[in-house]
């Protein structure tokens, strides 16, 4: 059985556990006007959004879920492929009565939302891809990660590996800080909570394991969406070239870099990036 998070969980009182097969989510839906949807990143939660969710719903309703095995949805093995996350999201949104007007997605979010645009899923108004994992890893990582990532999403034993208490604190740190990213200790304690949670550790590998982008990549020159990049000049997860290249290949997509912030851009530095998606994408639509 999925669970709302704990009482204290960023945003815990706009949580929701919604059933749309075949999937438990947990959904957060906050402010009012035309609707945003925002997609986290593997790894990630919906919380991730938390520092930007509030700059952004003064002008949109904002719905954000936690993705499939991520968190606190609940999900079958076997559907964390980039098409099928994204043909069960908009299952998802059309039993919510979501029509995003704006779609704001973060490292492997942003290939969702491409993915979810290029499919004829959502027809949004503007895109924002903040810190885009947009391109497969390359040569041996590229045969060796998803491999690994692979056995370990297989393995019952993984659960033994978790973290808890200040060990995951000090692992999430260094995780973050291995993608650039430096971020306090209250931004860092909900990722430690996450790695002591079985379920989101196999979501995350499972994700890993199966995901592949050539196709979305072939496709980026028919997506006709206008499209901001936000990347962090200082991500060590994704260089700011995977965002160059994805933004000449898109006919109406531009990019900005963030000279001083890592992975994690929109908890690192939230108020700016807040501030360039609303000066990109204006207010919402008129209902």
């Amino acid at each position: 059985m999925s669970a709302l998070p704990p009482s204290d969980w960023p945003n815990r009182q706009h949580s929701r556990i919604v059933e749309v097969s075949p999937h438990r989510w947990h959904v957060q839906q906050m402010g009012t006007g035309s609707d945003a949807l925002f997609l986290h990143g593997a790894g990630a939660s919906a919380h991730s959004f938390d520092p930007i969710s509030s700059e952004i719903q003064s002008l949109y309703r904002t719905f954000v879920p936690d993705l499939p095995g991520h968190a606190h949805t609940r999900s079958p093995k076997g559907r964390s492929k980039l098409p099928l996350v994204s043909s069960d999201l908009g299952r998802l949104l059309n039993s919510e009565n979501v029509t995003p007007d704006l779609v704001i997605g973060h490292s492997a979010g942003g290939a969702i939302a491409l993915e979810m645009v290029r499919q004829g899923l959502i027809a949004p108004r503007h895109v924002v891809i903040i810190n885009g994992a947009l391109e497969d890893f390359k040569g041996a990582a590229g045969v060796l990660f998803p491999m690994i990532a692979k056995v370990l999403a297989l393995n019952p034993l993984t659960g033994f590996f978790l973290s808890s208490g200040s060990q995951a604190v000090s692992q999430a740190r260094s995780v973050i800080r291995s993608t650039g990213t430096e971020l306090p200790d209250d931004k860092i304690a909900p990722y430690a909570r996450l790695i002591g949670q079985k379920s989101h550790i196999d979501g995350t590998l499972a994700m890993m394991s199966q995901w592949s982008l050539a196709e979305l990549n072939r496709a980026l020159p028919q997506i006709v969406t206008p499209t901001l990049f936000l990347h962090g000049a200082k991500d060590s997860a994704v260089d700011v070239s995977v965002a160059r290249r994805a933004a000449a290949a898109m006919p109406r997509a531009e990019l900005v870099v963030l000279d001083d912030v890592g992975h994690l851009a929109h908890e690192e530095a939230p108020a700016r990036v807040a501030a360039h998606i609303l000066d990109f994408a204006g207010p919402g639509s008129a209902n």
